[in-house]
């Protein structure tokens, strides 16, 4: 059976104070895209603010109709979240299939999530963009069951199905919730565990499609060689939605945790943000945070303020951060190139990622300190500890015991203070 190739017109109010209106139609046409939808118009209209009842105008109504028949499209996608009064009066207007952003990229999320918490998560968030729209439609389906008269007995039969379904929901909201919970403690406890080793976590943030997993993947390739277990990277949105952490050792014995996290968007959904809390989270307790920009994008600026904002509203606040200016390939901007916090690169072409390591290393590993131990002979397993935990400098053999210099974290050196000779 061949499925339906939904051909979809676009429509966007263009309000007084949006400067980033028409990026945010393009990223619109991106999303109907990556659910392999067919654009084929655009409806847009300049206003003060968005029309209460119907989103547009009342005139567009009837132009949006009139394009949707010549275009002979099936589809109408609306570039903000609609109300549920809006899409009741739109439908009943227009007679044809709504969408909203919203309902678009929690789709998009539907198809991308992989790990079962990612499913949970997209679940929780679809079922709360759902109720109030159930309820929203409770006048007009009630209106379709039955009789005249008032009391519980003349109860429309679509209005008792939508009690049903209103209760399925909510019933499925409380589980969902529940084994979510379940899921975060034992997130929690793997980031206490991680806190508490000492190993620094270093978390990549940014927006989607900016080039995070390749960074990720070309990282781990560059610092652990073929061993590295790779990240799923695809030039798509939201290629990623469930985090991977990886534990990466450097050559000096040195080792951090690189976690990612799913990419943002402009507009994302509340509920969706929401429901995604513990996974970007991670974030919030990491050591270091690597912005990724696509700097090839004319709207990178805007990207980062989406980003960061986002990242506020989920509490990471205070980190350090760097950004990662990537794809200055693409840009025709002269690369690798650091200054201060910032670096220039193509993690594509794995060019600049040596000087992002240097930063790396800088930021996490400046807590480190080196000095001098002397150990008797008869505590081989010091000595064996620190080869394996530290970066040892030197070590030569005196009469009294094995005298190093080594390189090391605070937590370490708290086990070994008694050999401390000197710093």
């Amino acid at each position: 059976m061949d499925t339906l190739q939904e051909r979809a017109i676009l429509v966007g109010v263009h309000e007084q104070k949006d400067e980033h209106f028409e990026y945010a139609m393009e990223e619109l046409k991106n999303l109907a895209e990556a659910l392999d939808v067919e654009v084929v118009g655009e409806v847009t209209q300049k206003m003060e603010r968005r029309h209460a009842g119907h989103y547009v105008g009342k005139g567009k109504i009837d132009e949006i109709q009139n394009y949707y028949e010549e275009l002979d499209a099936n589809l109408i996608i609306f570039n903000d979240e609609l109300s549920p009064s809006q899409i009741r009066n739109i439908e009943q207007e227009l007679n044809c299939k709504v969408i909203d952003r919203t309902m678009l990229i929690l789709d998009i999320f539907a198809r991308r999530a992989k790990t079962s918490e990612a499913r949970m998560q997209v679940e929780l968030a679809q079922l709360h963009y759902m109720l109030p729209r159930l309820v929203g439609l409770r006048a007009s389906l009630g209106r379709q069951g039955g009789g005249t008269g008032g009391g519980l007995q003349n109860k429309g039969a679509g209005e008792t199905k939508l009690e049903l379904d209103r209760r399925k929901i909510e019933d499925q909201i409380a589980k969902l919730g529940h084994d979510l919970n379940h899921v975060k403690d034992q997130r929690e406890t793997q980031r206490k565990q991680r806190k508490k080793s000492g190993t620094p976590v270093v978390s990549i943030v940014g927006y989607t499609n900016a080039g995070k997993s390749t960074l990720m993947n070309q990282l781990l390739k560059k610092m652990d060689g073929d061993n590295a277990k790779q990240v799923f990277e695809e030039n798509m949105l939201f290629a990623t939605l469930d985090t991977s952490v990886r534990k990466v050792e450097l050559a000096d014995n040195k080792e951090f945790i690189l976690t990612d996290t799913v990419g943002f968007v402009s507009k994302l959904p509340h509920h969706l943000v929401k429901a995604f809390r513990s996974t970007l989270e991670e974030a919030r307790d990491a050591d270091l945070l690597l912005h990724v920009v696509d700097v090839s994008n004319s709207e990178h600026d805007y990207m980062m303020e989406v980003t960061n904002d986002t990242l506020q509203d989920v509490g990471v606040q205070n980190v350090s951060t760097l950004n990662i200016y990537n794809k200055a390939d693409l840009a025709e901007i002269p690369y690798p190139k650091v200054s201060d916090n910032s670096i220039w690169l193509s993690a594509k072409e794995g060019k600049g990622l040596n000087e992002l390591i240097e930063l790396i290393k800088r930021h996490i590993f400046g807590q480190y300190t080196t000095c001098k131990l002397l150990i008797p002979f008869d505590r081989g397993d010091i000595v064996a500890f620190l080869n394996d935990k530290a970066n040892v400098k030197t070590t030569s053999y005196e009469e009294e015991g094995t005298l190093m210099t080594v390189e090391m974290n605070a937590a370490d050196r708290k086990k070994i203070e008694e050999f401390i000779i000197s710093h």
